[in-house]
């Protein structure tokens, strides 16, 4: 094990969007910071299923520098409770780290966004 290498260490590993609705997509950005004594490289970072996208820096993080992961979740069609993990494979200490994004899609209300019909001025009364 080389004393010198690179360390990943995230703020958080884990992050809840709590309730959002159908229909867009969510966003969280993951930031870590490389506490080695390496340049940090992320050779791959994939999600647990295709809903779900990562983009990460593809430059080497440089000792003490910060980087971040940003995860993008489509929750158009996926109503429920949805929990899905990124691993991230690197030159670090830790060669695979696995990060998580949660939460609940409430499923859109089919009767709340259909206007409701107002008489109009114009219609001739009965």
């Amino acid at each position: 094990m080389n004393p010198n290498a690179p360390k990943i260490k995230f703020q958080e590993e884990v992050y809840n969007f709590k309730e959002v609705p159908e229909g867009p997509q969510v966003t969280h950005e993951f930031a870590f910071t490389n506490t080695g004594k390496e340049p940090l490289i992320l050779t791959n970072v994939r999600a647990s299923c295709g809903c779900t996208t990562p983009s990460w820096p593809k430059e080497p993080i440089l000792p003490g520098k910060d980087g971040k992961i940003l995860v993008t979740y489509n929750t158009q069609g996926r109503p429920g409770a949805f929990t899905k993990t990124i691993t991230i494979n690197s030159n670090a200490d830790e060669a695979n780290k696995v990060i998580t994004i949660k939460g609940d899609v409430i499923k859109e209300d089919p009767n709340k966004s259909v206007p409701m019909e107002q008489p109009s001025m114009l219609a001739p009364k009965n």
